[in-house]
């Protein structure tokens, strides 16, 4: 077993995963083996009923801390005991919530092919915890729109409202006035101002699957934007910048 997880390991690095798909419930998975034609690897998870969703939704969402860290992108380190309180396990615990296959003629289960995606399966669960969610049959978009829905007990700096984004209003359908534009409102500006958390937007877009540059976006964009923000407010202003020139 151990040298079948080692060489597992190896073709994870070695780039012989060719693809890997996440959908609710699955993992297919693609590997080039020693033979010609690659292996197809199938990860099953047991995905949760409606009805235990609709209890964990409910729960989250009377913990109002949990359910603002979850709706600005970041997974609580405490979740899973939300699932334990009300029965419910989010990572797989009995042997049929989680079965594995690859067409390989190896009879070990797993096998170096399944054992390859799983390296990377557990990358990326350290990159994007929420595809823990979707393989439970739960996807980012769905579980933050849920979250948000009827919900009045957020606290409202730990999130960004979508209705406080500003609309962009729609091009005019006139020719004229779209060559040669419109004047523009005394408050075409409104109010302009440094937002309170930096980067709100970027961490609900959550990683890049399978991310393989030296650092992570949500690593290295994150301490940009305080820096660019007051940039970005000082041309705005007009101001001298810190070496007493224009912007």
């Amino acid at each position: 077993m151990a040298q079948r997880l080692n060489r597992g390991r190896a073709y994870a690095r070695g780039g012989q995963v060719i693809s890997i798909e996440i959908h609710h419930g699955q993992i297919i998975a693609v590997v080039q083996g020693t033979a010609k034609e690659p292996y197809t690897v199938t990860i099953t998870v047991k995905t949760l009923e409606t009805a235990e969703w609709d209890k964990v939704i409910d729960t989250l969402k009377q913990q109002a801390l949990f359910a603002a860290k979850l709706m600005a992108g970041e997974m609580p380190h405490e979740i899973e005991d939300v699932f334990q309180s009300i029965g419910l396990n989010l990572f797989p615990q009995l042997r049929y919530e989680l079965t594995n296959k690859c067409s390989c003629p190896d009879w070990s289960n797993p096998c170096k092919h399944i054992a390859a995606v799983f390296y990377l399966i557990g990358e990326e669960f350290d990159r994007d915890p929420f595809l823990i969610f979707k393989l439970r049959g739960m996807d980012r978009e769905t579980l933050v729109t849920r979250l948000g829905q009827g919900n009045s007990q957020l606290a409202l700096d730990d999130v960004v409202k979508l209705s406080e984004i500003p609309e962009t209003e729609p091009l005019s359908m006139k020719m004229v006035d779209f060559w040669s534009g419109a004047p523009l409102p005394e408050d075409f500006y409104g109010e302009v101002k440094i937002p309170g958390s930096s980067a709100t937007l970027l961490r609900r877009l959550g990683s890049f699957p399978f991310w393989r540059g030296d650092e992570l976006p949500l690593e290295s964009l994150p301490p940009i934007y305080p820096h660019a923000s007051k940039v970005g407010m000082r041309v705005f202003l007009g101001e001298d910048d810190d070496n007493g020139g224009r912007k």
